[in-house]
Parts: C-alpha cells; structure tokens; sequence
C-alpha cells in the first residue's frame, strides 16, 4: 500500500457503519466508506444476499474486512440487536422500500428517536412517493433511453453511479452533522442519478451521429487489420498532431482507411510513441 492509499485508508477513521442494504449498491457504497478507514458492519436478513448467489467472488470482495452478521428483522431479538448496532454507529444505510423498512418500525423518524446523532441513508428506485415501485438497474436504464433492444446493458450503470452518489451524499451527511450536530435522513434514487448518467444521450452529444456518438472523425471506434481501436483525440493539439502524422484530413472515411493497414496493437504502439488518445479495444 503507497503512502497516499494510507492516508485515504484513515480518512474516515473512528466513523461506524451500519448497512442493511443488499444485491449491489448498498454493499458497494459500504466498501467505498470501508476504503476511506470506516468499520462496518453488514447485516443480513436470513435469506441472505442475493449477490451471493449472482457473484460469491465480488460478494466477498465487497464486504472484505466488514464484520458480517444475519439477524432477522421481524424478530424482536433481531430488532434488539440491530438496535444495540446502531446506538454505537455514525450511518445506517438501507436500500429497501419505505413501507418494508416501516413494517419493521424502521422508518426514519422512529429511528431518530431511538438514535438522534444516527445519520440515515436510503438508497431507492425512485424518489419521493415513486419509492414504492419495483425496479432495479435494467428498468431504470430502460427508463432513461440507455437500452437498445434487444441488447442488455454492458454495465451497471444505474447501481455502479448510484453508489458513487450515495457515497457522497453519506460523506455530505457525516460532516453536515460534524459541523451542526444534525444528523439527518438523506435519500439515494437510483433512477435519479441514471437520468443524471443519461444527460450526454439526451443532449444528442452521445446519439448515434452525434458529436461524441460517431459523428466525429477524430472520436470514433475503427477496425484494423487485426482487432479495433478507439481514437479520442478531440482536443485541437491531438487532432492537428495526428492529421499531420498521418497526412489525412479529419473525415471518418479517411481515418478508417488509413487504420485498415496495421493491426490494433501496431496502431497503439505508433500512438504512445506520439502522445495520441489511441488504444485497443478489449474484447
């Protein structure tokens, strides 16, 4: 570990982490907060994640240095020991429905007054009274315009942004009550931060044809003789720089003929040597 991963190491150091949340972007916020130096304890419900049986590796790898717990929610000892849990910690963070975690009496107020300098967080589908609909990363894409049938999405996006956003708002949290001695309850919609993820597409930047959607010569993806490589030299230096070195003007149609000629590693060799935006694309 470097000097600068240790420092970030103790960043949250003494701060103690409560998370019921399960599948994917509860436990990934609790391993960004144990990253930064937080104890955290995951407790699980009975069943179980789900993620254990998608993912055991990355299961584990998340929850990697977390004390693990199972204790059932509808129980009274159960309830009792989460309660135990949370009057030692600084964040609960959930990630069920409102009326689940009201069932349980764990809605905000009544944990407020159990655990008033208890910050809360709750990631969600939706927000506001849409909290209550079923939904998970797919339909939230899906929602958002960043699914082409039949195609599945390449990436989490709804579950991987969503935690960087509960992240920093649990960060926001901590020293909001640091600062006042206010702990509050702060919400997390995933769908939310897809639309957010979603911007680029919706402004016709990203679209195909757009400017950052192949409508640009100098920023597209070209087959090789062997394999494809992405270029990204939109900035005018790495434009003029490789327009020059290659003597073509910035069209797609020439840059696609002048990259049939060598193998993709061939054309990431030449590019590093000139400090141009070029490499293969893994497959």
């Amino acid at each position: 570990m470097t000097n600068q991963q240790e420092q970030s190491h103790a960043l949250l150091a003494g701060v103690v982490v409560v998370s019921l949340a399960i599948n994917l972007p509860g436990p990934l916020t609790a391993a960004r907060l144990s990253k930064l130096g937080a104890q955290v304890t995951t407790v699980l419900p009975p069943s179980g994640d789900p993620l254990q049986l998608y993912q055991p590796e990355w299961f584990a790898d998340l929850h990697a240095g977390h004390d693990l717990v199972t204790l059932d929610l509808k129980s009274t000892d159960g309830i009792s020991e989460l309660d135990a849990l949370l009057a030692q910690a600084d964040l609960l963070i959930t990630s069920s429905r409102p009326s689940s975690l009201a069932r349980l009496g764990l809605d905000p107020d009544g944990i407020s007054n159990k655990h008033p300098r208890l910050c809360q967080l709750a990631i969600v589908g939706e927000s506001g009274v849409k909290a209550e609909n079923p939904g998970h990363d797919l339909t939230y894409q899906a929602i958002n315009a960043l699914v082409i049938p039949p195609a599945m999405p390449i990436t989490l996006i709804a579950d991987m942004a969503g935690s960087e956003r509960a992240t920093q708002i649990a960060l926001a949290a901590l020293l909001h009550r640091e600062r006042t001695g206010e702990a509050t309850h702060q919400q997390v919609a995933l769908a939310d931060v897809t639309y957010d993820m979603a911007e680029p597409n919706r402004r016709g930047l990203t679209k195909p044809g757009g400017g950052l959607g192949g409508g640009l010569g100098l920023y597209g993806i070209y087959e090789t003789k062997e394999g494809w490589i992405a270029l990204a030299a939109i900035e005018p230096h790495f434009a003029q720089r490789i327009m020059s070195e290659l003597n073509i003007d910035a069209s797609a149609e020439a840059f696609a003929k002048v990259f049939s000629t060598k193998t993709a590693i061939q054309w990431e060799h030449w590019a590093k040597e000139r400090d141009i935006p070029l490499v293969v694309v893994s497959q």
